[in-house]
């Protein structure tokens, strides 16, 4: 099999290749900044890579920087 895109070459699992968008194509084509990036990706691994709490309680981490980065400290 030859790798015609990087997004054919996914380096250690395949949690993103069933995915019908892949995160990153998502990610950039709306022009997501590392915060809402990091959502995007966790969300959509949760329940494929195997650590499905663990990556909630990253999108949630991430949704905490987001809300103080960009709406100011609680």
């Amino acid at each position: 099999m030859s790798i015609k895109s990087a997004k054919d070459k996914q380096i250690m699992g395949s949690h993103y290749k069933d995915c019908s968008i892949q995160p990153i194509d998502y990610i950039m084509d709306n022009k997501l900044d590392w915060c809402e990036g990091n959502i995007v990706k966790y969300i959509t691994r949760h329940n494929k890579k195997g650590e499905g709490r663990k990556d909630i309680e990253k999108v949630i981490h991430y949704a905490e920087l987001l809300l103080e980065k960009k709406y100011g400290k609680r």
